[in-house]
C-alpha cells in the first residue's frame, strides 16, 4: 500500500473550514502524505491523522488572527500552520520562514500549485532575517522549540504591539509560567492561553499569545534592530 493510500477522506468539517478552497486543502494533504513523507517533511504515521491533528488544527489558529494583517510563520517546516492559515484567509500577507533548503524547495512547489498569491516563502533563521524582513503584526510557530526559545526567535520580528500566536500542548501553561521572566525581557506586556476550534477539532487547539508594547525583543534587541535598519538603507542607497 502506497503512502498515499492511508490517507482519509476530508471530514465534513474541513469543507466548512475552508470552504472555496477545499479541494486546494485537499491536494495540500496529498502532498504532504507523498512528497512530504517521501522528503522526510512528516513521519509516515502522522498520514492518517493527517486532518485531524495538521490540516484542522492549524486552520483554527485563523479565529485569534486580526483581519488584513502580516505574518511571519517562523519554522514553518512543512507549511503548519501557515499553509492553512493562508487557505482560509486570503486577507492576510503571510511568509513563510525556514531555515533548511529542502523544506523551502516544498513550501515553493506548494504556494506555486495552489496560487497562494498572498504568501511568501524565505529560506532562513529568524535571527539571520532581523533587519532584512519588515517587522509583522503577527507571528506563528508550531511545534519548533519551548516558548521561552521561541519567543527569543519570533518576538524580534514583530511590530510594535504585535503579538505572537503559537500553537502548543497540554504544557501551555506550564511553559507559559516557566517563561514569564524571558517574555518580560523580551518586551512582552501580557500572556494567555486561548483554546480554538469549537466543533471543528477535538481536543480543541492550543494556543499561547504573547503580546508586545513598543520595544518587541526588548532592549536587547533595540540596538541590533536600529544596525540592521542601519545597514539595509545603505545597502538601498548603492
Amino acid at each position: 500500500m502506497t503512502e498515499a493510500a492511508e490517507l482519509p477522506p476530508a471530514p465534513e468539517q474541513a469543507r466548512e473550514v475552508f470552504g472555496d478552497r477545499f479541494a486546494d486543502a485537499v491536494r495540500y494533504a496529498e502532498l504532504l502524505a507523498e512528497a512530504g513523507v517521501q522528503r522526510g517533511l512528516i513521519g509516515p504515521r502522522e498520514v492518517p491523522r493527517l486532518w485531524e491533528r495538521h490540516l484542522l488544527n492549524c486552520a483554527v489558529l485563523s479565529e485569534v488572527v486580526p483581519e488584513g494583517v502580516t505574518v511571519c510563520d517562523v519554522g514553518s517546516g512543512a507549511g503548519l500552520p501557515g499553509i492553512p492559515l493562508a487557505l482560509v484567509r486570503e486577507d492576510l500577507k503571510i511568509t513563510l520562514l525556514e531555515p533548511l533548503l529542502r523544506r523551502t524547495t516544498f513550501l515553493t512547489e506548494v504556494v506555486e500549485l495552489l496560487g497562494l498569491d498572498h504568501v511568501t516563502v524565505v529560506r532562513g533563521r529568524a535571527e539571520e532575517v532581523m533587519g532584512k524582513l519588515q517587522p509583522v503584526h503577527v507571528v506563528t510557530a508550531r511545534a519548533v522549540a519551548p516558548l521561552d526559545r521561541l519567543a527569543t526567535w519570533g518576538i524580534p520580528l514583530l511590530r510594535p504591539y504585535g503579538e505572537m500566536l503559537a500553537l502548543k500542548g497540554d504544557t501551555a501553561e506550564e511553559e507559559l509560567k516557566s517563561a514569564a521572566t524571558a517574555l518580560s525581557k523580551l518586551g512582552a506586556v501580557g500572556t494567555s492561553v486561548l483554546h480554538v476550534g469549537e466543533g471543528v477539532v477535538d481536543p480543541l487547539s492550543t494556543v499561547v499569545r504573547v503580546e508586545v508594547g513598543e520595544s518587541p525583543g526588548g532592549v536587547r534587541f533595540a540596538a541590533k534592530r536600529a544596525k540592521a535598519a542601519r545597514t539595509g538603507r545603505a545597502r538601498r542607497r548603492r
